[in-house]
Order: structure tokens, then sequence, then C-alpha cells
């Protein structure tokens, strides 16, 4: 299992960057449970190691599978098989000074993208882009099924 969150500010979404072969992607904050973590503990750890600061977590939104072997990164993942959820929260200190405590490997940055352009990210999951661009009010469905 993991948890994600999902942070917005004035239009736009606040993602943990990376970079591989391809160039820059993106990813939510958040992370892998750990034994004996409830979820939300484990959102709460995992913000504040990657964003250096605590957040609210609030509502579950969105709960996706990641079946490796389904998708474009079967190579890689073929036996991976993931539950994410995906909470909105919020983050009541000063966002000037976000900075890594234990970044994740491979995390180059902490990044704001724009709403309205998600799509034209390297965003994963992929199936969340079009969610948060057309939903901005989160309504639809919570359980997302096997998708990126």
């Amino acid at each position: 299992n993991s948890a994600k969150a999902i942070i917005f500010q004035t239009g736009k979404l606040l993602t943990i960057k990376y970079i591989d072969a391809e160039g820059e992607w993106f990813s939510l904050p958040g992370g892998g449970q750990e034994a004996g973590e409830t979820l939300t503990q484990a959102l709460d750890r995992e913000c504040l190691e990657e964003l250096g600061v605590e957040i609210e977590v609030g509502p579950l939104r969105y709960i996706r599978e990641y079946i490796g072997q389904n998708h474009e990164f079967a190579d890689h993942d073929y036996d991976a098989h993931q539950v994410d959820h995906m909470f909105i929260c919020n983050i009541a200190e000063d966002l000037s000074h976000l900075v890594s405590l234990n970044p994740d490997p491979g995390q180059v940055g902490i990044t704001w993208l724009p709403i309205i352009d998600l799509t034209s990210y390297r965003l994963y999951p992929k199936f969340i882009r079009g969610l948060l661009v057309n939903e901005p009010n989160l309504s639809g469905p919570v359980y997302l099924g096997d998708v990126n």
C-alpha cells in the first residue's frame, strides 16, 4: 500500500520532481506504508521527508491499483502490484521554503505544476492528470481501477 497527497494552491498542484533518461517526470508526494502505520501516518511521514513540512491529511479522494504487467513499464515492473490511496491534503506552514529532509532516490526537487497544463507533463499516475484538469471540484469515482 501507498499513500499520496493531492495538494493544491492557487491553481497549482504540488509534485515531486525526478529526472530519468527521458527527461523530467513528476509524482504526487507520498510513499509506501510501513508495518504498523495507518495510511495517514504513512502520508504524514512521507510528506515530512519529501517536502520538509507537516501536512493536514483530509479526505480520501482516489484509490488506484497498479499491476505492472498491464502497463508500459512491464519490463521493469512486471511483478509489481501496488494500491495507491490519494488524499486531499493541506499544508499549514509557509510554503516558500519547501526542502526535502530525506528525499526519495532520484528526487531532484519539489515543483508546483499548473493544473490547467497537467496533461502536458509526465505526471504519474498518468490517469490522474485528466481527472484533476477536468474535475477541479474532485467529483467522480473514488476507485479508479488498474490505471497508470
